[in-house]
């Protein structure tokens, strides 16, 4: 007797995604690219592993994304990569590559994939999980902000999601920035010994990273902490201003918050998060920012730069609307073996008439009655079917069918049902792809 064999699962923190939960997520992406395209913004695609000193060097050294969350390997050469945590680093990477003092600005780019952070997996939270984002180049107002943030609303509705509210601060940058580091260290170093160890750490390497923490005690001593916002100078905050004047006329509901500060190093000045309260305590559905030294960081130019990531599991588990098209299934249905070759031409036929329509050839030769049964399924349970099915269709065909050139159309929602030449399909088909 032979060993048995284990059945192999898909790793912890990972999900498979099958019809139609897999459709589901394309058509939030095709959503992606009508709206993002309208806008301007052209998709961009980068490798899925990328030199781990990209990571470390822009997302920040001290961060918990390249301190504990990152999948780093040696390949055969001995070089450390890794799996991207996040697409802003090698988006700014392949621009930098490219030229990016050559392309033209501003420069707008969306894209769609996996990201891989080793974390402890929860409600919509994956260690393997897609993202939707978008990043803008070459704008130094907060003109650019609200544009991504606007955009971003108009997204999320044609997704069905009102519910919607940004949460928005300023982060100082340069000698602001190293100010507001100290007097948050001084707030904090007389409580150091209430302290988790990875907190302590941040406290001595990089306080801006104890907003980040989900001990509650540190939370407690965050309280009437220094605000980010106390530190801005003239000129941050005059961007901040300016957001916050043009945000409400963009019809972008925010609120203010210090709190928010985004756990990667290389924001600045702007950083939001977008919750919906349809997700309860954990509503944050993407984070953004703007990052305007990150260009220059990767060895290109001083470029200013804004962006946001949606994570798009949590973002379809907050959706109470099927964005998928509605669509007519046409189930063509032969008798058996000999009437194969007939069912598909007659399928290709309904195909380019109604390019819309979803048109199956039963191949498995059951005969018209377990045929038709299936599609009866299909009629009266539609979220059992891949695509989001409206109406169904039977298209029978039997030997007499096959003999005289002629088909058998079977409307299942009426029960309707009428015999007619072949020839005539284009006129019988008429206003029935929805």
């Amino acid at each position: 007797m032979g060993a048995v064999t284990a059945r192999i699962q898909a790793p912890k923190g990972t999900h498979d995604l099958l019809p139609p939960e897999s459709e589901k997520f394309a058509a939030v992406e095709a959503t992606a690219r009508r709206v993002f395209g309208a806008h301007g913004y052209g998709e961009v695609r980068t490798p899925t592993f990328e030199s781990t000193e990209l990571f470390a060097g822009s997302v920040g050294e001290t961060t918990d994304i390249v301190h504990k969350e990152m999948y780093t390997f040696l390949d055969r050469k001995g070089r450390s990569l890794t799996l991207r945590p996040e697409n802003t680093a090698g988006v700014v990477r392949a621009l930098v590559e490219k030229g990016i003092q050559d392309v033209p600005k501003p420069i707008r780019l969306w894209y769609a994939g996996p990201q891989f952070r080793y974390e402890q997996p929860q409600a919509g939270r994956y260690r393997e999980f897609r993202q939707i984002g978008v990043e803008l180049l070459g704008v130094p107002s907060a003109a650019g902000d609200a544009e991504v943030l606007a955009m971003l609303f108009a997204f999320l509705g044609e997704l069905g999601l009102t519910d919607l509210i940004a949460t928005v601060n300023c982060i100082p940058k340069g000698e602001a920035r190293a100010a507001f580091s100290r007097a948050l260290q001084e707030h904090v170093r007389p409580h150091a010994g209430s302290l988790g160890a990875d907190d302590r750490k941040r406290l001595d390497e990089n306080p801006l990273r104890l907003f980040d923490s989900k001990d509650p005690e540190t939370r407690r001593i965050l309280e009437g902490a220094p605000a980010t916002l106390e530190f801005l100078d003239d000129a941050s905050r005059a961007h901040h201003e300016e957001l916050k004047n043009l945000l409400p006329r963009l019809g972008v509901r925010f609120v203010e918050s210090a709190g928010i500060v985004r756990g990667i190093d290389y924001y600045t000045l702007t950083v939001f998060e977008v919750a919906s309260e349809r997700l309860g305590a954990q509503n944050a559905i993407l984070g953004g920012g703007r990052y305007d030294g990150l260009v220059a960081d990767l060895g290109g130019p001083p470029t200013p730069a804004v962006g946001f990531a949606i994570g798009e599991d949590r973002l379809v588990e907050a959706m109470t609307s099927d964005v998928r098209p509605p669509r007519t299934l046409f189930a063509v249905i032969p008798d058996g073996p000999a009437e194969f070759l007939y069912a598909l031409g007659v399928a290709g036929e309904i195909r380019r008439l109604l390019p819309d329509a979803v048109v199956e050839s039963d191949l498995l030769g059951r005969g018209i009655g377990k045929g038709l049964g299936r599609a009866s399924q299909f009629a009266a349970h539609p979220d059992r079917h891949a695509a989001r099915i409206a109406r169904v269709n039977a298209v029978l065909l039997g030997s007499r069918e096959r003999e005289a050139d002629t088909v058998t159309l079977k409307d299942l929602a009426t029960g309707a049902q009428a015999t007619f030449p072949r020839a005539q399909l284009p006129e019988r088909l008429a206003g029935r792809e929805r």
